[in-house]
Order: structure tokens, then sequence, then C-alpha cells
């Protein structure tokens, strides 16, 4: 009889405190409430809690294609007054990057992208590749962290797309950069659609996918020496032509797989100073 009764006292115990376990489970945090509180401390979290349940209702709104829209997250942090994106004098920024793709081409589509939205003296700290990952570190002493706003709207126009945002402190942040889709926002050439390039301080980029010829007229104030290279889609060096004598005139006949070609001078830009006319064929001969 006590040995029944223990059994019963020893079940009845277990079977109490596997019921309180239970109780003191919390729930999983869905992925969005971890992103935004990723960008928050714990205090700041806490006191506004309530209000960050009402700016984020629908939490639907705030995925894009099962994953979170981290760039639409930071601009409503912001737009509501939790995040600060301006520091209240010039801080040293550090930026890093990181992407799946060729190196000299991601690179390339930055340097345009920051210097687009105001990062014209930045220094890189960092950068590596490991055959399949390319990550880029840069630091620019700003008023201001990068808004990804203004940095999404500047990518989308070379097709790419920011995958994730990760607030290190105030001054450093991790940007996960899909492109994927990235192409140069250059002119392309047709056929027989005439293009006359300006003066300019920097090399012109044109995208000649769709041509396999390439007449360049140089006007007579210029004292051009012709500097051309090709690339392909990745920006991979395919091949370059330089003379070293004053030209007027240059035919090209674009080599297999080139999609991008860069028209410079051997010594110097300044030395155009007026228009360059390009006449763009379909036929090589």
């Amino acid at each position: 009889m006590v040995k029944a009764l223990f059994f019963l006292l020893v079940l009845f115990t277990t079977i109490f405190a596997d019921e309180n376990n239970e109780t003191i489970y919390e729930p999983i945090e869905d992925s969005l409430t971890q992103k935004i509180k990723s960008f928050l401390s714990y205090n700041k979290y806490e006191r506004n809690k309530k209000f960050i349940e009402i700016i984020f209702s629908p939490k639907t709104d705030f995925y894009k294609n099962d994953s979170v829209n981290v760039v639409k997250v930071v601009q409503t942090l912001k737009e509501n007054g939790l995040l600060k994106l301006f520091f209240n004098n010039p801080q040293e920024l550090h930026l890093h990057f990181k992407t799946f793709g060729s190196p000299l081409f991601f690179v390339k589509l930055m340097r345009e992208s920051l210097r687009n939205i105001g990062y014209y003296r930045y220094i890189t700290t960092d950068a590596n590749f490991n055959g399949l990952e390319f990550t880029w570190s840069v630091s620019v002493v700003s008023e201001y962290a990068t808004d990804p706003l203004i940095l999404q709207k500047e990518l989308h126009k070379v097709g790419c797309e920011i995958a994730d945002i990760e607030q290190v402190s105030s001054t450093e942040w991790n940007y996960v950069i899909d492109m994927i889709d990235s192409f140069l926002n250059v002119p392309i050439l047709e056929e027989s659609q005439e293009l006359k390039l300006k003066r300019s301080m920097y090399a012109h980029w044109l995208n000649v996918s769709k041509i396999k010829k390439l007449v360049i007229l140089s006007s007579r104030r210029n004292n051009w020496y012709p500097y051309i290279s090709y690339y392909d889609s990745s920006l991979k060096l395919i091949e370059v032509i330089k003379r070293d004598k004053r030209i007027k005139k240059i035919t090209l006949h674009i080599p297999e797989f080139t999609k991008y070609i860069k028209v410079s001078d051997i010594y110097t830009l300044k030395n155009l100073k007026e228009d360059l006319t390009l006449y763009p064929k379909m036929k090589r001969f």
C-alpha cells in the first residue's frame, strides 16, 4: 500500500512539473521581430514595444519573397524616430559589403553608387574573394550613416538589391548585396543610331552587346590617342586597343563575348576638346 501511494505521489509530481515546465516556454520570435531588435537596444525596444507593434502592423507588409524586407524595416524605424542615421559631429563610418559575383564588376557598381549618394572620399580598408564570396570594406568620414533606402534606389539602377543589413554599431554596418541581375547603367549602342560622346573627365563606358562593328570619328580640334578596352558581361578584360598616334577615325570590330567597351585616351582625356561621334553597325564588313 505504501509503495502504491509513493508511486502515485511521484507520478503526480512528475506530471505537475511537466505542466509547469510547459508554461515557462516562451514563443519563438518571428524573423521580423528579430530584425527589428537588431537595430535597437534592449531598453529602447522594451520602452517602445507597443508602438513598434503598431507601426509594423500588419507584419506581412514587411516581407518580400518570404524574407524580411530589411530596407523597409530600417526606413520605418527611421521615419518613426526610433533609429537615427545622423551623427552629432563627423564620424568615421565603416561599411562592409558582401556579395556573390565578379569582384571587379561589383566594385565598379558600388563605386558609382557610393559616389551618387555623396561618398566621394572613401578608403578601401579590406577586400577578399574566396572564389565564391566577395567582401569589400570601406571607411569614410561622414556626418551621417548610409540611408538604406537611398542606397537601394541607386543599386536598383544597376540591377542590384540589398538582401540584408546588420548594424554592428551606429558607425559600422554590414550589407549583403544581391547582384545576380546586375548590369552597367551605360548607353546601349544599336545599329544606325548615331551617338555623340561629350567631353568628360572620365572614360566613356558603352554597352555594345547589340552590334558587331563601331566606327568612331574624332573632331578636328581633338588630339585623340585611342585607348579602347573590351569587357565581357562580368567585366573580365577581353582585349585592349591602343593607338600611339593622333586618330581622326577608327573602325572597331567587336570581339565575341564582348558586352562593354571603355573609350579613353592613352595619355589624358584633356586631349578631347570636342565630341566623339559613334556609328554602330550590325555587320562586321
